[in-house]
């Protein structure tokens, strides 16, 4: 069975134990969501997830972090330690989105170490095997497609990105589209062009039920991939990416009909005033179903420092309802993330889910920033290390220039703290 059938069975699974200790909810809370497809306990039956997470509807926002191989940059060992610094600075799960190298290697190699759940978009591994071969990216069959998902899915992939929103009917609005950046999703591109050529229907949305019953089998949390995301702000909000997100309202009533669970992933590039609208929409058409965002980004111009535009727009999507960010690092748009940009970006996304958290009214996140009030009051800086997303960085700040005294070395003998303590 998977969580969703054992929690409309009435069966509480191990993890939703561990997920709802985590909450600090009461276990029937997380049982009834997941039930009702409003919230996802992603968990392949052949991994050991030792720290399982819940996305989902008045749970706390969760971090995903993306990493993986390209052309030039295949190294094993990089990706290794490029989870072990996402997961060490508080990422809720990681996505392997290798290109280049031993895929399959480098896939089993992160989901045997991970204790966190793992994700990954299966269709790269079709176009990869196309292009080594020597023949264009979208030379592949339609067995291909299912051949893949399979594989990733004994490898023990926890959630699979699917881009089964890019219909015919959706990809005739890019024919008329006025976007300045048609497709920017990958795993959306690489389907179009094989759609386009071949002039076949996505087989992903032809033989959905096929792909369900995969996903049943090993129990598969489906995150519905935005094929047609916008790109850039001043292409955000059109019909070319709500015609796709109604296809997949309609296809997470046909997931959680199977007792499949079921996600929705939104827009990457989102002006600022848009961010409302846009989360609320996805969560009247998804019926509920969790949302996991990139980003999203508010602005095209902070190249360098998109992780810092990321958590600005997540921050807001996550107050506005949105259950999972997908972190953006230093180098997105630029080049392929080293591991200290891997460790921004989690710190930055982290920040932005943190900073929802406490806006919405979270037990959990209230209870955090009370302690840090009450470390900081008490200068005690241990806690307040302990407490903060960036621990060995904050740690550091204060040692390269301390202060002999009670309070740091910012303020001196002038800490209004100490002074409100020793005359109030």
């Amino acid at each position: 069975m998977t969580q969703m059938e054992m929690a409309r069975k009435g069966i509480v699974s191990e993890e939703m134990k561990k997920v709802a200790e985590y909450e600090g909810v009461d276990v029937e809370e997380v049982r009834k969501k997941i039930a009702e497809g409003r919230a996802v306990l992603p968990k392949n039956k052949l991994h050991r997830v030792s720290k399982p997470m819940i996305v989902g509807e008045g749970f706390t926002v969760k971090v995903n972090a993306n990493i993986g191989t390209s052309q030039g940059f295949s190294s094993l060992e990089e990706e290794k330690e490029k989870a072990k610094v996402a997961i060490e600075y508080g990422a809720d799960s990681l996505m392997v989105l290798s290109t280049w190298g031993d895929l399959r290697e480098i896939r089993r190699a992160i989901v045997e170490m991970s204790p966190v759940p793992v994700g990954s978009v299966p269709i790269y591994d079709s176009a990869v095997k196309s292009y080594q071969m020597k023949k264009n990216v979208v030379d592949f069959s339609e067995k291909d497609f299912f051949d893949m998902v399979i594989a990733h899915a004994e490898d023990g992939i926890d959630f699979m990105t699917i881009h089964v929103g890019v219909t015919k009917r959706v990809l005739e609005r890019v024919k008329s589209s006025k976007r300045i950046l048609k497709i920017v999703s990958r795993g959306g591109a690489i389907i179009a062009g094989w759609m386009i050529k071949n002039n076949k229907e996505n087989p992903f949305y032809e033989h959905f039920d096929e792909l369900l019953d995969i996903a049943k089998e090993y129990d598969i949390t489906l995150s519905l991939g935005d094929g047609m995301r916008p790109g850039a702000v001043v292409d955000a909000s059109d019909s070319q990416q709500f015609e796709e997100l109604f296809v997949m309202g309609e296809l997470v009533e046909r997931a959680r009909e199977k007792g499949v669970q079921v996600m929705l992933e939104g827009p990457g590039h989102v002006p600022l005033n848009e961010v409302e609208m846009n989360v609320k929409l996805m969560k009247k058409v998804g019926k509920g179903a969790p949302i996991f965002l990139l980003g999203p980004l508010p602005t095209d111009r902070a190249t360098g420092y998109d992780h810092i535009a990321c958590a600005i727009g997540g921050a807001l999507a996550g107050y506005y309802g949105a259950d999972f960010l997908c972190y953006v690092t230093p180098s997105e748009h630029i080049s392929l993330p080293d591991v200290e940009d891997v460790r921004e970006g989690v710190i930055a996304s982290k920040i932005a889910a943190v900073v929802a958290d406490v806006a919405r009214g979270n037990r959990k996140a209230w209870e955090l920033e009370k302690r840090m009030a009450l470390a900081r009051k008490n200068f005690d800086w241990e806690t307040m290390f302990d407490l903060s997303l960036g621990k060995d960085i904050a740690r550091k700040k204060y040692e390269e220039r301390p202060y002999p005294d009670k309070g740091c070395s910012m303020c001196g003998p002038f800490c209004a703290i100490k002074i409100a303590e020793e005359f109030s």
